[in-house]
């Protein structure tokens, strides 16, 4: 049984995130979505916040669970006997970060191997940053994001 985490802070989970989660789950038998507690970025919603919201949206995928985590990667999947990290690219933009990140991960845990699954083309400008932006000044986004996300956003940010 190949254990795979797929890390990100979710904040929050768009259908880009779906569409990769979902994808692995096709491929891999035991996909962890592993929510990043923090990454030097401001999240809107806490950890608990997007950990429920991840595990309402991938729910009709019986061999994904949703986990928080703190601190290396690496570390999170040597405890979970995970031996592959899942991560998304959108464009070539994403290609160099990503690459040094696994990079580094390989040098810490030579184990581990990173694997990139391209996103769908229709999802390839979506970013939680950008659907945060958008929500906060009541942009249309509902292609973008599942109800579920659209009404958490909505609540953040006092529209209902």
């Amino acid at each position: 049984m190949k254990t795979v985490v797929y890390a990100g802070t979710f904040d929050p989970i768009t259908y880009g995130h779906l569409d990769i989660a979902e994808r692995a789950s096709h491929i891999f038998s035991n996909v962890i979505v592993a929510v990043a507690e923090d990454n030097y970025k401001e999240p809107l919603f806490t950890l608990e916040e997007r950990c429920n919201l991840v595990r309402q949206v991938v729910n009709h995928l019986p061999n994904v669970s949703v986990e928080p985590f703190e601190g290396l990667l690496v570390d999170f999947c040597m405890e979970k006997k995970a031996s592959v990290i899942v991560r998304g690219l959108r464009a070539v933009s994403d290609f160099e970060k990503e690459f040094q990140m696994a990079l580094l991960n390989k040098k810490m845990q030579p184990a581990i191997e990173t694997v990139f699954l391209m996103s769908a083309a229709e999802y390839l400008y979506i970013s939680s940053s950008l659907i945060k932006r958008s929500a906060a000044l009541k942009g249309c986004i509902d292609d973008m994001v599942p109800p579920v996300v659209m009404e958490a956003l909505n609540k953040k940010f006092g529209f209902i």
